[in-house]
């Protein structure tokens, strides 16, 4: 009976890869098996500082749409946002989704990085190491190494619009060393370019940062929190990404990060 009992488990290991666990436990105990699977991997926060009016950011728009779609770093719950910067836009093309707050906020990072200056495609793993955005292999290496750090749970709680506004609430640690940050990103968005160095291209993008503010410290809490979103360019409702996450005030890293899709 041993025997037989080890070799069950043996048959189990060498099967789950192909998918045929649910065979052998039962349909039950497979959809528990995937759903710890999925409680296992640890967010990661990926910013990537990006332009419509840049040559060199395509690819790593994609690079960031794969990591998003296939989330194939191990252990990692990758969650993405697309932030577009202002200072591309007097070469041609003025990028619809760039705002002076991402701008700002990549300024910051410049500091913190001790870098001589700003440049796109730059992506952020979060808030504590940085690389040029279209490197795949730095990047996921990144990723891979962040999800190995512990993270403070966060759960985004009773999302709902109400007009043209999103009303949350946060539930966290609430530590007064922390800042609660919170976005709301269209959940893709696609752009024919006229003009600049990407002109005649048609530019697919996710997460593309439409608001982003700190909501202050302590502000995962629980209590009542408010994004006005902006109006949709095409008149269209739209999907959109909520995603919050706590950052260190003095150095900027994410000690917890969540994400939730809200249809409007």
């Amino acid at each position: 009976m041993r025997a037989l009992s080890s070799l069950r488990l043996i048959l189990i290991g060498l099967l789950a890869g192909e998918g045929l666990l649910a065979i052998l436990l039962g349909p039950g105990n497979a959809a528990s098996a995937a759903a710890n699977e999925t409680a296992a991997r640890r967010p990661v926060l990926v910013e990537l500082f990006t332009s419509e009016g840049c040559s060199s950011c395509p690819p790593a728009d994609a690079l960031l749409a794969h990591l998003d779609a296939t989330q194939s770093v191990p252990g990692a719950q990758v969650i993405v946002l697309s932030e577009h910067v202002t200072y591309w836009n007097q070469d041609g093309w003025h990028d619809p989704f760039s705002m002076d707050a991402m701008t700002d906020r990549q300024k910051r990072y410049q500091d913190r990085f001790g870098l001589s200056d700003v440049y796109t495609p730059q992506a952020v793993v979060d808030g504590a190491v940085q690389m040029v955005g279209s490197d795949e292999r730095k990047l996921t290496a990144a990723v891979a190494q962040a999800a190995m750090a512990a993270k403070a749970e966060l759960t985004i709680q009773d999302a709902q619009w109400a007009g043209n506004a999103v009303k949350f609430s946060v539930k966290g640690a609430a530590d007064s060393k922390t800042v609660l940050v919170a976005a709301l990103a269209e959940d893709s968005a696609q752009t024919d370019v006229k003009a600049g160095e990407n002109k005649g291209r048609n530019l697919h993008e996710v997460a593309v940062v439409r608001v982003l503010e700190e909501m202050g410290k302590g502000a995962d809490d629980g209590r009542a929190l408010t994004l006005k979103a902006p109006a949709s360019k095409t008149g269209e409702t739209r999907p959109m990404r909520l995603v919050v996450f706590v950052a260190d005030r003095h150095n900027g890293h994410i000690m917890a990060a969540a994400e939730r899709t809200i249809n409007q």
